[in-house]
């Protein structure tokens, strides 16, 4: 089978991401917040940067990760079942890749 291939834009720029087809909406859905969370940081003009944008986006989203896990109130996105986990690895695997990829760009 064939992977199913996402385009995404983040900060202006065109990824294609490979992922199951059935998570394709869920991909979509995370760029678009890593794109707003992004934006915030590069729009304070206090980062300068695409590869430190993206390392502060994804520090500030970790730590809102790691406080939603500690809470004892439901969290809306994260999964109560113990497969947070899981959805952390591959957070912190799109983060590598788009990283990887930035720094492609740039050497290129």
């Amino acid at each position: 089978m064939a992977p199913h291939t996402v385009s995404v834009t983040i900060l202006d720029k065109d990824y294609q991401v490979a992922c199951p087809e059935d998570q394709a909406a869920d991909l979509t859905a995370a760029a678009n917040y890593l794109d707003q969370q992004m934006r915030a940081i590069r729009d304070t003009g206090k980062v300068i940067g695409l590869e430190r944008i993206a390392v502060m986006a994804a520090l500030n989203i970790s730590y809102d990760l790691l406080c939603a896990g500690r809470s004892e109130e439901p969290v809306g996105r994260l999964p109560d079942d113990g497969s947070a986990d899981s959805t952390f690895r591959g957070l912190n695997r799109k983060l590598d890749e788009a990283l990887h990829q930035l720094r492609q760009i740039e050497i290129s």
